[in-house]
């Protein structure tokens, strides 16, 4: 099929993405093997505490196995991604700092219809028994009005323009989706200074993606993420990580009264 810009129904489905997508992915790290954390909800004291139990390269989660990848994102902060045993609709994204003792994690869902159709659960938390210090993992506005490029590979590139708490747009520089562009749903999390957690949802491919971004060296962005969502039967999940480099190419400054980041 001839992909034609206006015509979303000949776009490339999401598994028509991952050859050669994932060059520059980190690789996995065993760091936490052997580990177990405990994790309390902030601000749910009624939530029952979760536990990642590691072993290798899998993680006992909500009393379930499932392999997982685990990327160092910064000293002591880990990403881990995994496919949920219990539920093939379902991938969650765990994000501990073991030196504050704060985490995150998202759920990322494929429903049975919506827009957008893949969805996303957000929870921040704390380890319990650590020492907790820092800011607390929270929604952010700091990369609204920033315009940066990610390279994926040698062969694939995008640029995302950060517009507000709930919208970015994205153009594919290089690669099988070169000259597409669309504006979706973003979330964004600050996880340390300088270090975000991106996500996006994606209403023409159902699919969602999480992301880590290290942005505090605007000329060597750095990011780990994966994407998850359906194939193109619209019946089978397709999940896989990534990584790219990025850098910052523009930041836009509004007006106060008009900027998209107030209240």
């Amino acid at each position: 099929m001839v992909t034609t810009l206006s015509d979303t129904s000949t776009w490339l489905p999401l598994e028509g993405l991952a050859p050669g997508f994932d060059a520059y992915k980190a690789p996995a790290v065993d760091d936490l093997d052997g580990r177990t954390f405990t994790i309390d909800d902030d601000g749910d004291t009624g939530a029952p505490a979760r536990t990642a139990r590691f072993s290798g390269s899998d993680v006992e989660w909500d009393g379930a196995t499932a392999a997982c990848e685990t990327f160092l994102a910064d000293d002591d902060l880990y990403y881990v991604q995994f496919h949920a045993a219990a539920d093939p609709r379902e991938a969650v994204s765990l994000f501990l700092d073991v030196r504050d003792g704060r985490t995150l994690v998202v759920t990322t869902r494929i429903n049975d219809s919506g827009t957008p159709r893949v969805t996303q659960e957000f929870r921040p938390g704390t380890i319990s028994g650590a020492a907790v210090r820092g800011a607390a993992i929270a929604p952010s506005t700091t990369l609204i009005g920033r315009r940066a490029m990610w390279v994926y590979s040698e062969d694939h590139a995008y640029e995302h323009v950060y517009l507000s708490p709930h919208w970015y747009t994205w153009q594919c520089l290089a690669g099988p989706e070169r000259g597409l562009a669309d504006t979706d749903e973003n979330s964004v999390y600050q996880v340390r200074p300088g270090i975000y957690v991106f996500t996006w949802r994606e209403k023409v491919i159902p699919c969602a993606a999480v992301t880590i971004a290290d942005h505090r060296d605007a000329r060597a962005l750095r990011s780990h993420g994966a994407l998850f969502g359906l194939d193109e039967s619209g019946e089978h999940p397709t999940h896989f990580t990534f990584g790219a480099h990025g850098r910052l190419l523009s930041t836009t400054v509004h007006p106060d009264a008009l900027d998209p980041a107030s209240p």
